[in-house]
Order: structure tokens, then sequence, then C-alpha cells
């Protein structure tokens, strides 16, 4: 008989069964936490499959109340709208034209939507400039910040007009929140949110989407997105923002950035969200379809750690799918 005492403290009491690992789990997923991405390609007649984001299309104006549908059925709290252009130039004039495609789609999207769900637009100039670039150029090739303020002011108010309810401001540019803020409150437009893209570090987990919005850019976008390597500076930006007038600041990509989200979300006073990007599904895609992981699980785990880590609200192209398993049950 062993003289080792039995433990008094035994935390796998907790573990026994899956319904009492239910009751005492700390992060919960909720259908309504989850915002879906969803790409309009202007000129589609039928949604366009895109190769490195294996179940995720490029929809057309035709089949985009149907996508919607589906998020709404399954309790998704909303979408995120990108805009794929035809014709593209120098300072993004697609992106503030109101027959523009993203418009257009914003239009459809909140027929569509009928107040079940949050219709919200990307504000950035990326998809709509000929160089790829968030923002307008100098002379010198740059981007000008206070110039790209200007399109940012504009893009907002075609936005607000077509009846965006939150604004994704995306580009990364100095002073934007507070540029589109002042346009949109003289413009009468005081109850359109705004949800700054605060920490957005300049990733290699992007590439999938630069195919989903066919994006021509050449170089990178590290003279205005964050250094992978710094942390106190995805708080910093984050804190600005709210200063500024942010409704809501995020954190992307999410996944290899939970440090920041959780510093983020301890400090914040507004809602937290961020957004599980392109490459990180994609990655667990790939994994997947070659049997090296469990597809359901990864899914389930990676979203659950980014809650875990302080998000309020998850950007994720698997909002549907999971909505699905949480509405069945099948995430304990």
């Amino acid at each position: 008989m062993s003289s080792t005492p039995a433990p008094r403290v035994r935390p796998r009491r907790l573990r026994e069964t899956p319904a009492l690992r239910r009751l005492v789990s700390e992060t919960r997923l909720d259908p309504a936490d989850l915002v879906l991405p969803i790409f309009v390609r202007e000129g589609a007649a039928a949604p366009l499959p895109i190769a490195s984001m294996p179940g995720v299309a490029q929809h057309s104006l035709e089949s985009l109340p149907q996508a919607i549908e589906e998020a709404v059925a399954v309790g998704v709290g909303g979408v995120m709208l990108f805009g794929v252009p035809a014709v593209r130039d120098a300072r993004g004039t697609g992106a503030t034209d109101p027959d523009g495609i993203l418009n257009l789609a914003t239009r459809v999207a909140v027929e569509a939507s009928a107040g079940r769900l949050v219709v919200q637009t990307d504000l950035c100039l990326d998809e709509f400039t000929d160089h790829g670039h968030c923002g307008v150029l100098d002379e010198r090739g740059r981007v000008d910040n206070d110039a790209t303020l200007e399109r940012y002011t504009a893009m907002a108010l075609a936005q607000a007009r077509a009846g965006s309810e939150l604004l994704g401001l995306s580009g990364m540019m100095d002073g934007q929140v507070a540029a589109v803020r002042d346009a949109l409150d003289d413009a009468g437009h005081q109850d359109v949110a705004l949800l700054a893209y605060s920490a957005k570090y300049a990733s290699a987990f992007y590439g999938p989407f630069r195919d989903a919005v066919e994006s021509t850019l050449e170089g990178d976008r590290r003279s205005y997105q964050l250094d992978p390597g710094n942390r106190r500076e995805g708080l910093r930006e984050a804190m600005i923002d709210i200063d500024e007038g942010a409704d809501v600041v995020m954190v992307k990509p999410a996944g290899s950035y939970l440090d920041v989200l959780a510093d983020v979300a301890a400090a914040s006073e507004v809602p937290v969200w961020a957004y599980q990007v392109s490459g990180e599904y994609a990655m667990i895609e790939a994994a997947a379809a070659h049997g090296w992981i469990d597809r359901k699980r990864a899914v389930i785990e990676s979203v659950r750690s980014i809650k875990r880590a302080g998000a309020d609200v998850v950007l994720t192209y698997w909002a549907v799918e999971l909505a699905e398993w949480i509405r069945n049950g099948e995430t304990a």
C-alpha cells in the first residue's frame, strides 16, 4: 500500500464529463460574436471560388443576398463587405463612386439583411488603387498620409449614404479616426459607428486575401502597418484611436498577436475585436485537407483562443459554419 497521501485538490474533477466541462467552461462561443467577411466582385455573374481560400468565393451582386440569408439563419452577428472593382486608378475613385461595387453591394446587403445583422464595410483604398496601396501616393511614390485622409473622408460619406452601419477603418493612416468621425458628424451621420483597425500588423498572413481582392500591390506596407515585433506599439495605436472617437478597436491578424489582443482588451473602454485573417484560415484548411489535423477541432480551438485572449467579436471566414456547430452543440 502506497504511503503517498491522496491529493486533496483534484482539478480533474471538473473535467470528468462533457456536461461538467461545458458547465465550467471559461470561454464560450456564440454566433452573435462572429462576423463574416464577404467579397463582392464587379461584373461577376455567379460566385467565383478563391483558390487559396477553399470554401470562400467572390460573390456577385445577385448571389450576395443568399450569402446574407445564410449568415442570418445561423445567427451570425454581422458581415464585413469588401469590393473587388473591374477598373482601378491611382486615387481609387471607385471607392467613392455611389455606383461603385462596394457601395452597390452595401445597398444590396442592407436590403437583404433587413436589420437582422449588422452590415459593415471596409474603408480602405487598397482594393481600388492600381498600385495596391492603402492610400494615394506622393511624387516620390510614398503613401501621403494627409492626402489619403481626404480620400477616406469621402469614402466614409459614400459608405454611410449607402447604408453601412459600421465603417472598418483598415488603412492605418495617422489621424484617420478623427478625420472620418468629424466628416460623418458634419454631414449628419452621427449614428454611423467606427471600427478602427488599430493594431494592424505588416503580416505575411494576408497573402490569400490579396488573391481574393485581386491586389496589384508591389512592395510592402511596412511604412504604415505595424512591425510584427512591436507589442507596446499595438496598444498605443489602440489608445490613440479610442481618444479620436473609435467605437470599436481591432487587432489584426489574431492568432499570432494574442499578446497584443490581451493587452488591448485589458486597457480598452470600448469593444475589442480581432480578425482571423486569410492566411490563418488557409493554413488550417490546407493542413486539414492533407489529414494532418482534425479540421473541426482546429477551427473551434483557433477561434476560442482568440476569444480567450479578450476579443469580444471575431471576424472569421468560418463564421457561418462555426455558428452552425455552436447552435448544434458541437463545440463543447
